[in-house]
């Protein structure tokens, strides 16, 4: 089973994703996103609590990652980062989140 950050790191290498708050809100909102990934260590925690509403209601799959700064390195910026849309999936396995 893929981990969290080995998707994101592989949909950022072979697909496209989108990465931040904003532009996650708005991929899952369009119906584009594929997969959404929200770091559980965003504080204040409302910044996020949007994103798990919107997927449910679009149906979009959601994981929890534990670190904003792993989940920016795994999508290949050197900042951290809060959310990330998995646009384009690539050779990533969405379905091997564990």
């Amino acid at each position: 089973m893929a981990s969290v950050y080995d998707i994101v790191e592989k949909a950022a290498k072979t697909g496209k994703v989108e990465k931040g708050i904003n532009e996650v809100t708005k991929a899952v909102e369009r119906g584009t996103a594929k997969l959404a990934v929200i770091a559980l260590d965003v504080d204040p925690k409302e910044l996020t609590q949007h994103i798990p509403l919107l997927c449910k209601e679009k149906d979009i799959k959601l994981a929890e990652a534990d670190s904003k700064e792993k989940l920016g390195i795994s999508a290949g910026i050197n900042v951290k980062c809060s959310a990330i849309a998995v646009i384009e999936p690539g050779e990533a396995e969405l379905n091997s989140l564990k």
